[in-house]
Formats: C-alpha cells, structure tokens, sequence
C-alpha cells in the first residue's frame, strides 16, 4: 500500500518550486483581492457619514437650519379683471426693491455636540436699510394689473422663522413697528432651477399711509435669529452692499458673489460685498411669479470645519490599491534581496494590517481629528509591519530598513492626501520611482529560478521505500 507521507512530501516540494516570477505574480493578484476588504470599510465610512448628517440635520433643525434672508422689499397686490365672461379675476403680488441697500450681519458661534459628532450653529443680529425710488413704478407690470397701493407692505423673508430670538422691527417715515405674518403672501417661492426653488416666509408691515407712486422713502429693518451651518442674504437692492463680521475663524464665502474684501484671523472674520445692477441680473421689479433668478444672487457664509474628518478618510481610501501594491512590492524585494521566502499566507496578514489601519484612522480621527489620528493609526501600523518583517526574515537590520521604507510610504500617503490639487502629479512620479526601485534590485535575478524554502517551513519527509 502506498504511503502517505511520500505524497505529502512532494506536494510540499512543488509547493515550494514555484519561480521567483510566478511568485511576484501571484503577489501582485494578491494585491488586488486584498482591496476587496477596502470597500466595506469605504461603506463603514460612508455609514458613518450619514450618521453625522443626521444628527446635523436634527440639531439644525432645532435652531433654524441654514438661515437665508431678503432684505426689506415692497410688496403691492395687485388684481387682473376677467377679460371674458368665463374667465375669473387674477389676483397676484407686485415687488419692488430698493433702488440702494445696505445690509450689516454680526454672528456668534457656538459648536453643538451629540456623542462624537459636532455642529456649529449661529446666532445674528442683521440690520438691513433700504431706499427706494418709486418713479416709474409700475414698469413691468402685467397687461391690466391693478396695483392696490392701500394694501401695501415692507416684507423681509427668512427661510426659516423658528429660528427667531426676538421680535423683527420696521422702521419707515420714523416709525417703528413690529413685523408679523405678511398679509399680501405667506411665502414667496423662486428660483430658476425646479429642483433647488428657495422659500422664504414673509414677515411684513403696512406701508399703505406712506407709500404712492412716484414717492421717495427709507425703511430700516432689525431681526435677530438663530441657525446652523451656513446664512445668506440675497441681493435685494438694485445696488447691494452687504458688511458681515463674526468669531468663527474657518468660514467658507459662496454664493453669487465673493467679498470684495475679507480678513481671517484666530478672533473671527470680516467680509464685505458690493453688487452692482448690472452684476445682479435680476430686474427692479416685476410680479413675484417673474422673479426666478433672486436666488442666485446670494452672499454667503458657511460656518464649517477646517478637515471633515470622514472626507479625510474616504479620500485616503482612493489610495488603497497604491498602499498595498507599494508595502507588498516592498516585501518582495526583502524576498530577492535577503534570499528567504515569506509565504503567501503572510503577505495576507500584511494586508490585513493595512486594511485595520484604515479602520483605526477612522476611530481616531472622530474623536482627535484626521492628522493627528493619522499619526498614531500609521505610527502603530509602520511598527507592526517592521516588526513583523524582522520576524519573518530573522534580521533586525531587515526591520529596521522596513521601518524607513513604510515610514516613507505612509509620509506619501499623508502628502497626496494634503497635496490635493498636485496628488495625482506627486502619486504618479512616486509610482514610477517605486516601480524603478524595484527593476534596479531586481536586476540581477533569474525569474526563472526557484525561491528558497520559507522560514520556519517543515522539513522534507524522505521518500519511502
């Protein structure tokens, strides 16, 4: 009867005459599986996100959310007479803005916390002045619109009321009162695009004893509210000058129109816009219906963090494939140079390692932020791989050259991820001297010739006789 162990043996035998070139393909496929693992820790990051909006979206939600706001805006209703029997009377809103405005917001922050996850929300004390110039009012009217001047009212909008902290006031012709619900409209809508429409609730105040055709006057209007992440203020005047200051030291401007001047310190911020007539794009006037592009003439200031850590991390994972490649090709040539074989099974925990650092980058980066929790997860990563090339290779001069050699790999993981706008251009070139490197100490070899036996393997089982 045949014994066993004769064939263990020369299956272990084949096992171990793999060529040196098979094995660096084998290595380079093994590469790839390895970032299979990649993508479930790409959907843990992305849970993870989602998390985080949620609990944004539920803070915000309780302090008004991202505020937008029109500055002090006529508003005359208007009606249209039936032009045939079956027809029914038209009835709609006429605005008017001011011929000059000049808007000045002032902020303070404060960062809102839920477990790990932080939102920044606002308190602002907005004034808003407005002249306006009604000669010539009304020039875009609709054909047979009947303007009800007695009904008139000064509106301002916000786009979300609950985030007021004190009664709005109006000031015209030295007289102050108190902004309500508006009467002409509850809301105004608009917007070019259907899928992004802005609305506003309207507060407001009769104007009717004051304002007539052809008259001139000036409206003063305060507000102090709350809200989350991000406030606006549209361009309501032809001509809009907007001043902002507050304490957060990292605000991110957007909108129609940057600031003309802006300063950003460790106190706070400063900013200031001018929009011209010509720059706004929207008319002076017009039905409310007719107003589409008042959206996109908005100034605004985002109040957000300096490194999202979950962008961070998802950026870093863009980068796994190159990450493994590189530490697995690093491995190999410890193979050709040192002439001892580290087994397939190795090389899978290798990978296994990088896959936990991205695992530990992202524990600590919630709670310490991105570089410095980058620091600790590579730090502790660069150790355990060099350690455990010493113990695979019996060397501590192996360790030590591996500690450097991953040292400097994860240093350029750090510097594409900082880079940006130059990573492709700095990950390229390092590609290519990695690939380089690898050709110049692997010059000399036979890929044809047969790798050592692996450390630590069983010793051949003679043939039995």
């Amino acid at each position: 009867m045949p014994e066993f162990p004769a064939k263990s043996s020369n299956l272990q035998e084949r096992f171990r005459s793999v060529s040196m070139g098979v094995k660096l393909i084998v290595v380079c496929s093994l590469a790839l599986l390895m970032a299979i693992p990649a993508l479930f820790v790409s959907g843990l990051v992305d849970d993870r996100t989602s998390r985080a909006a949620t609990v944004t979206n539920e803070i915000s939600s309780r302090v008004g959310g991202p505020q937008t706001f029109l500055g002090p805006t006529l508003a005359i209703p208007y009606s249209i007479p039936p032009q045939s029997l079956a027809a029914s009377t038209q009835h709609g809103i006429y605005l008017v803005f001011p011929a000059q405005a000049a808007a000045d917001v002032k902020t303070t922050t404060e960062e809102r916390h839920r477990s790990l996850f932080r939102v920044p929300v606002f308190q602002a004390d907005l004034k808003f002045d407005a002249i306006f110039d009604l000669s010539g009012v009304p020039a875009a009217a609709p054909q047979g619109a009947q303007l009800d001047w007695s009904q008139a009212e000064i509106v301002v909008g916000v786009s979300d009321p609950r985030g007021a902290l004190a009664d709005a006031t109006l000031t015209t012709d030295g007289k102050t009162a108190t902004l309500v619900p508006a009467e002409v409209a509850e809301t105004i809508t608009f917007g070019a695009d259907p899928n992004r429409l802005v609305k506003l609730s309207l507060l407001g105040a009769k104007v009717g004893g004051i304002v007539k055709p052809g008259s001139q006057f000036h409206a003063t209007s305060t507000l102090r509210f709350s809200g989350a992440e991000r406030i606006s203020v549209l361009a309501y005047g032809k001509t809009t000058h907007l001043t902002a200051q507050g304490d957060w030291r990292n605000p991110g401007f957007d909108g129609g129109t940057l600031p003309v001047n802006r300063t950003i310190s460790d106190h706070g911020f400063t900013a200031e816009w001018s929009v011209p007539f010509i720059a706004r794009g929207v008319r002076a006037e017009g039905p409310s219906d007719s107003i589409t592009g008042l959206d996109s003439t908005a100034l605004g200031i985002s109040f957000i963090e300096v490194a999202d850590p979950y962008q961070s991390v998802n950026r870093s994972l863009k980068y796994v494939l190159l990450f493994l490649g590189l530490v697995f090709l690093s491995y190999f040539i410890f193979e050709v140079t040192t002439g001892k074989r580290a087994h397939l099974a190795q090389y899978i925990l290798v990978g296994i390692a990088q896959i936990i650092f991205y695992l530990l980058l992202l524990s600590f980066a919630e709670r310490i932020g991105f570089e410095l929790g980058f620091v600790l997860a590579g730090t502790a990563t660069v150790t355990l791989l060099s350690l455990n090339a010493g113990w695979i290779f019996s060397s501590r001069l192996q360790g030590a050259r591996a500690f450097v050699v991953f040292t400097f790999l994860y240093t350029l993981i750090y510097l594409l991820l900082t880079l940006e706008d130059n990573a492709l251009f700095v990950g390229a070139i390092a590609s290519f001297l990695a690939v380089a490197i690898a050709m110049y100490f692997t010059r000399n070899i036979n890929w044809y010739s047969v790798l050592p036996a692996a450390a630590g393997s069983a010793p051949e089982v003679p043939d039995a006789k």
